[in-house]
């Protein structure tokens, strides 16, 4: 199988051989695609410099199945540009979807909220509530989104006033008939639904909530950018806290 020009976004790359490189990419009609770039690591590659995450790419390959072979790349357009305490974000989801993400699923609507992300994480005021809203979308595209509107045993509408615990197999329920589970306030429920991610408060509460989620599908495997921000965190005093700079 032969593909021309197809939009792309470099998700992860690693040396291959002497001078070539194995890329993960996120591609708008094929979903997430292996690809073997043969020399691109050598030093008159032009593909060198043009692999790089963030930028939106046009890409070529041939062949089928996991692995295929890269035929041609070119640039689609100007790379975000994200402020340096941001690129961890950047490369945290980039993780993410090499991690959940099958290969050869084709996510055309998540290719195009990947993209609003990654413009959201160069420009917005605050990284969290973009980061949020992207996570509860892969989690819906994977089939697994989270019941947000309705108490799971009665059905009854999510009152903000209220508390809750989000049970993950089951959904959230009233807290004083959940012993186990994330607890989380009717707001920040509601708020997760709507993306109205403003309140601090709330953006903890959801926080939690989406990394429980998260970690049932990750099924114990680590996250290499959370552990590089602990460090990153550890040996940098100007890094704000936790509580005010994503911690992914």
């Amino acid at each position: 199988m032969r593909v021309l020009l197809q939009p792309a976004f470099l998700l992860h790359r690693r040396p291959y051989r002497d001078s070539s490189l194995l890329l993960e990419a996120f591609t708008q009609e094929h979903g997430r695609l292996g690809l073997v770039a043969r020399g691109a690591s050598s030093p008159r590659s032009r593909l060198k410099g043009l692999l790089q995450p963030f930028a939106p790419l046009l890409l070529s390959w041939t062949g089928a199945g996991e692995l295929a072979t890269l035929t041609g790349a070119e640039d689609a357009g100007r790379p975000v540009s994200l402020p340096p305490h941001r690129v961890l974000s950047g490369l945290y989801v980039n993780e993410l979807l090499v991690r959940l993400l099958p290969r050869l699923d084709p996510q055309p609507g998540l290719f195009a909220v990947y993209r609003e992300l990654l413009a959201a994480l160069a420009t917005a005021p605050g990284e969290e509530p973009p980061l949020r809203r992207f996570e509860k979308r892969l989690l819906e595209d994977l089939g697994y989104g989270l019941t947000l509107d309705r108490e799971s045993v009665s059905g009854a509408p999510i009152v903000a006033e209220e508390r809750y615990c989000y049970v993950l197999d089951r959904g959230p329920l009233a807290a004083d008939r959940a012993a186990a589970g994330v607890p989380i306030s009717g707001r920040g429920l509601l708020a997760l639904r709507d993306g109205t991610l403003t309140d601090p408060a709330v953006l903890g509460e959801v926080k939690r909530l989406i990394r429980a989620a998260l970690a049932e599908q990750l099924r114990g495997r680590a996250l290499k950018t959370r552990e590089l921000y602990r460090v990153k965190r550890e040996t940098s005093p100007t890094l704000p806290p936790p509580a005010r700079e994503s911690e992914r």
